[in-house]
């Protein structure tokens, strides 16, 4: 007899071992390097050298470095890259053709064009884009992220954060319910965007002319503590930067309005900490030999990755709904594929990235405390190294996971986890969700074929 008893390992189905008791069995979640695809797991193993990890080492160096400040509110054709002649709108995700655009996207498009003046209405809009008389754009090509449809006019304000001569833009967040974002487009919508331009982004700018910059990795950092995780919750974020506005916004011409908007409007610092995210990642692109991940976006149909050592070419593979909890009278079968530029500050180690610090947030998307916890642990298994301007408490204060490495999620298995928002996908609905959603395994198996081929394998 053996002591202690006889306990089984098993490495494949649980019904293999489904005549032997639980409390008998260890189960091994064991999967095949590269997702199955032996080429890339021969090629990951082959760029896994001390040079690959120096290079990642490098770039996530040059990430982690930069101290994005809060510098203005400005019009987007005064301040954006390529925005100042012609009527071009900028869209989330990688590059993709109006024909191919989800309905979210679509409506959101159509709004802008109503906005600027381009169209008296959809209809007109939509023709107009069809024909091509409006350009689009991905927002990344233009140092810009928007959450959502991200679609971002040459009227619209930007918020402009800056570090040492290089910039990075969002839109202003809009707050909930009808908004452009998700793709609404009717009249209230358009009436909001109009006063977010004549007052609220002219106010907020003239305040941080007064106030000085803010330094928002400290102001994200402290938020972290206090239960955001810098995605779908930015409750204390937000409140932090109202307070150190307030003072100087009060007294102003459409202060008082201004400041109830922000008191109304949680989630107002997300679009902040997606421009500094984006000012962040781009610091580390273009590092020779890095398999970071400097990128991820969606468009309502692909999810787009791009990584250091490859520069500005995308990997694209379709993408699904979030999983998540949906708004009564809605389910899954309404939802539009994900979308947004949100995922950048995953990117960077926030968000889905930062769940151990955000235990409400599952209240919001689904799960437990314990589960949010979990993720963030497992993050660290395809990160190169801890954010050290982002630590949270409950990892005693152990830094939130960052640095997607591309060759850690083959080996692995892990797929990133991202935080986000579900659109209905027809236009003008709007929000219907939230939920968490994983990037699909394709955009990393594309990756690394390009990164052995830039390596010369």
């Amino acid at each position: 007899m053996i002591a202690g008893g006889v306990r089984v390992l098993n490495v494949g189905l649980p019904l293999i071992v489904g005549a032997v008791p639980d409390s008998d069995v260890v189960q091994l979640d064991w999967r095949p390097p590269a997702f199955g695809d032996a080429e890339a797991g021969r090629l990951m193993a082959g760029l896994q050298t001390a040079q690959t990890r120096a290079a990642n080492e490098r770039a996530v160096e040059l990430m982690q470095s930069v101290r994005p400040q809060l510098v203005g509110v400005r019009a987007a054709r005064e301040v954006v890259p390529g925005m100042d002649a012609g009527r071009l709108l900028l869209h989330a995700g990688p590059p993709i053709a109006v024909e191919r655009m989800c309905g979210p996207m679509l409506g959101a498009l159509m709004g802008a064009c109503v906005f600027e003046g381009w169209a008296a209405s959809a209809d007109e809009a939509l023709a107009l884009l069809r024909d091509g008389r409006i350009a689009v754009d991905p927002c990344h090509h233009h140092a810009t992220v928007g959450p959502m449809a991200g679609v971002v006019s040459p009227s619209m304000p930007v918020v402009v954060v800056e570090d040492g001569g290089r910039r990075a833009f969002a839109t202003l967040n809009e707050g909930l319910g009808k908004v452009l974002r998700f793709g609404a487009y009717d009249a209230e919508v358009i009436e909001r965007l109009t006063w977010m331009r004549d007052v609220l982004g002219p106010v907020v700018d003239a305040a941080l002319a007064t106030a000085g910059p803010v330094d928002v990795t400290s102001l994200v950092a402290q938020a972290l503590t206090m239960g955001d995780e810098g995605h779908n919750r930015n409750v204390a974020a937000t409140s932090l930067l109202s307070r150190r506005l307030a003072p100087v916004v009060a007294p102003l011409d459409g202060g008082p309005e201004v400041l109830g908007f922000l008191a109304r409007n949680d989630h107002f610092m997300l679009n902040v900490s997606m421009a500094a995210a984006k000012l962040s990642a781009d610091a580390g692109m273009g590092v020779p030999g890095s398999s970071v991940v400097t990128t991820m976006s969606r468009n309502g149909v692909e999810f787009g990755l791009r990584v250091s050592g490859t520069g500005d070419a995308w990997f694209t593979a379709p993408v699904g709904p979030a999983d998540g909890l949906f708004f009564p009278g809605y389910s899954i079968a309404d939802a539009n594929p994900d979308l947004g530029d949100s995922a950048i500050t995953e990117t960077v180690g926030l968000g889905g990235f930062a769940m151990a610090a955000a235990p409400a947030i599952t209240q919001f998307v689904g799960g437990t405390p314990d589960d949010a916890l979990a993720i963030s642990r497992s993050m660290r298994r395809i990160t190169v190294r801890p954010h050290p301007a982002f630590p949270i408490p409950s990892l005693n204060f152990t830094g939130t996971p960052s640095g997607i490495d591309v060759l850690a999620v083959l080996d692995t298995g892990v797929l990133p986890v991202i935080n986000t928002g579900i659109a209905h996908r027809e236009a003008g609905v709007g929000q219907i969700g939230a939920g968490i959603v994983t990037a699909p395994p394709e955009v990393f198996v594309a990756a690394v074929h390009a990164l052995a081929r830039e390596a010369g394998r």
